[in-house]
């Protein structure tokens, strides 16, 4: 059964359309991820999914009702702008966000005690928020997220600002939230913790849907590929048996590291027997499977590490407006 369906749905901001005709679903105990760069559309389509504001056309259906807001208890935001009270300790804070989903405010703090606990931030219990790090009033936020324990769970770029450490923490909470029955949709445009989390991924790009379905269905969209090192042209690694294309991925010395894209159905053997033949200079020969960085420049021409401020810096000034 779904639990989030939108059909045919679009959103415009004066004469910047922000997302164009977005259908999918989310079946319910799903972790799916919500991938695209900055100002692919993915924020705006969270706030219409929670109600916070209108579609322009098309239809959006969550947890069996019409509009987010009827069913917001249930509903579980980390929103990617963060913000608590800075003289609040996480405890209260947490409590706090907790009673305003009806949550009692004695039931509120004794589940952030243990929340907190458990994701290492028992000591910090009682300081003030203004003293933890940003990583720690991250965790504390998120903690204030999910108090409630909601059905549903939404997460904005959660990813944002942590460090390699608490991106693997952040990564255990979102399948523990799952394995407890939760669905839940995050956004993001760093591909590998989608890769590590997701049952279904939804690309988008320029505000429309790319492709929606299972992480290795995304893959199977990209070719396997040659990576070499040594001091070697990639004229000479296009030359090579089954290599479709290439590309340079750095270089140093005149030692590069090459990309080589592999023609469906070729394995690569014949063009590492062709490269020590000829007497290139290979140091290092790989054939590796593509991923869904890759994936993701197959079917958009985009690269979601890449800064979209131009499209983000439109919509933010049609919002002014």
């Amino acid at each position: 059964m779904a639990a989030l369906t939108l059909d045919g749905v679009s959103k415009r901001y004066g004469d910047f359309q922000a997302v164009h005709d977005l259908s999918f679903q989310v079946q319910k105990g799903a972790i799916c991820g919500f991938l695209g760069p900055n100002g692919a559309g993915k924020t705006s389509s969270i706030r219409m999914i929670l109600g916070l504001q209108p579609a322009t056309s098309g239809r959006i259906e969550i947890l069996g009702a019409s509009d987010g807001r009827k069913v917001r208890d249930r509903i579980g935001f980390l929103p990617e702008e963060r913000g608590l009270y800075k003289k609040m300790t996480p405890v209260d804070a947490i409590a706090f966000f907790g009673s305003l989903k009806g949550l009692p405010t004695g039931e509120g703090k004794r589940r952030a005690r243990e929340m907190l606990e458990a994701q290492g931030l028992g000591a910090s219990r009682n300081k003030q928020m203004k003293e933890l790090s940003k990583g720690m009033a991250q965790k504390v936020q998120l903690i204030a997220s999910v108090v409630h324990r909601p059905e549903f769970v939404i997460l904005d770029e959660p990813f944002s600002g942590l460090d390699p450490v608490n991106q693997q923490g952040l990564e255990t909470v979102i399948r523990d939230l799952a394995a407890n029955g939760a669905t839940v949709l995050f956004s993001t445009h760093v591909m590998q913790h989608a890769e590590r989390l997701c049952d279904q991924v939804v690309l988008m790009a320029r505000g429309r849907k790319a492709f929606d379905g299972t992480v290795a269905e995304a893959r199977a969209t990209s070719r396997r590929f040659l990576e070499l090192e040594g001091e070697i042209t990639a004229e000479a690694v296009a030359g090579l048996p089954g290599v479709t294309s290439v590309e340079v991925v750095s270089e140093r010395d005149g030692v590069r590291v090459l990309k080589g894209s592999l023609a469906s159905g070729a394995g690569g053997q014949e063009a590492l027997k062709t490269a020590f033949l000829s007497g290139l200079d290979v140091r290092r020969f790989e054939l590796k499977e593509p991923t869904l960085h890759d994936a993701f420049i197959t079917l958009t021409g985009d690269d979601p590490d890449q800064d979209q401020s131009v499209a983000r810096s439109a919509l933010s000034s049609e919002i002014a407006r």
